[in-house]
């Protein structure tokens, strides 16, 4: 069975002949080919190479595009720092955002035409050029709150949300419908999926009340415009205490990647009760974790998670958050070979 057979059995919420497996190596993956960090995240052909070089080594039922959390942030202007061996993020220091005068410094952006959203729109259109027909690609996009963190900087967001809320409204909406416009680049491709990172949806972050008021408008849109376009919306999401039960409300998503138990679920089995009929759920190992742990813990922690949500389909076994760049892939093999394994569903 193909990867790509395999996944759409999964989220049609069938058992398929395994459950499908992708820990998420993404920067890991420039050490298969030797690339640097900053060539890897920026150069879409040394991206795409490492990333069909990855999915076949190891099998991988899907390819997500997830490079750094700064590819759109970069483009509306904030300068960003590119460590040697791990990710991109912006510099703290220098925000672009400084005043809440600096909100006016965001302006809608044509992504076909900016540095890092062009490369990412080319890495997708030569994945799925060379492993659509076989894999799943599912492009990864930070969500508007995110973006705008990125330029302004948590802290100080929260506070102009609380004390000045209508300063925020033009750029979201700016940074929405630029994510629009990128959205349409991206599915042009042929990508199968769209995942968006709302990592602001958490207990992590701030309170369901409070994402429902900001982002939970601007997500929908977003949502309801991938799925008028015939693709699939995902979410990732690896805050403590994701709101599965708004997002699933406003973006009605056909899985969710997560690390953490939702606010309102105290075990996987609830997970899977409450929600494994409404959406497709991914993950979650622990990356940081997964690593540390020994050979037979990682076969245990997996066999709990397959136990919990195997049933029925509609479950990947994955890394709740990207597996550490630098990190030996030991783990990522025991993982594969657990869902090859254990996950069958010929038991």
């Amino acid at each position: 069975m193909k990867p790509i057979e395999r996944v759409v059995l999964s989220l049609q919420h069938k058992e398929a002949d395994r459950v499908p497996v992708y820990p998420l190596l993404n920067g890991a993956s420039r050490r298969l080919i030797g690339a640097d960090y900053k060539t890897w995240t920026t150069n879409a052909e040394v991206t795409a190479q490492a990333y069909i070089k990855v999915t076949e080594e190891f099998g991988l039922d899907v390819i997500v595009t997830l490079t750094d959390l700064s590819v759109e942030a970069a483009d509306f202007g904030q300068k960003l720092i590119y460590p040697e061996t791990e990710a991109a993020h912006p510099d703290f220091g220098n925000r672009l955002i400084k005043s809440i005068e600096d909100y006016s410094l965001v302006k809608r952006l044509n992504p076909k035409e900016t540095p890092r959203m062009s490369q990412h729109i080319k890495l997708c259109d030569i994945l799925v050029k060379a492993k659509g027909e076989e894999v799943p690609i599912v492009a990864f996009i930070f969500g508007p709150l995110g973006i705008l963190g990125m330029l302004r900087g948590e802290e100080n967001l929260f506070m102009d949300i609380l004390e000045e809320p209508e300063a925020l409204k033009i750029p979201l909406e700016d940074i929405t419908d630029t994510l629009i416009d990128y959205i349409d680049a991206l599915i042009d491709t042929g990508i199968h999926a769209i995942m968006v990172d709302t990592l602001f949806a958490s207990q992590s972050i701030m309170s369901k009340k409070m994402w429902k008021e900001t982002e939970g408008p601007l997500v929908r849109k977003l949502a309801e415009h991938i799925h008028a376009r015939g693709c699939m919306v995902m979410i990732h999401n690896c805050g403590n205490g994701i709101y599965f039960d708004v997002q699933i409300e406003a973006m009605k998503p056909d899985a969710i990647s997560f690390l953490h138990l939702p606010d309102d679920c105290t075990s996987l089995e609830e997970v899977k009760a409450k929600y494994g009929d409404k959406t497709t759920l991914i993950g979650n190992i622990s990356p940081t974790w997964v690593i540390s742990a020994s050979t037979e813990e990682i076969e245990a922690e997996c066999k709990k998670v397959i136990d919990a949500f195997k049933k029925d389909g509609g479950f990947m076994l994955a890394t709740g958050c990207e597996y550490p760049a630098n990190a030996p892939f030991d783990a990522a093999r025991t993982m594969i070979r657990m869902a090859h394994e254990y996950g069958s569903y010929k038991k």
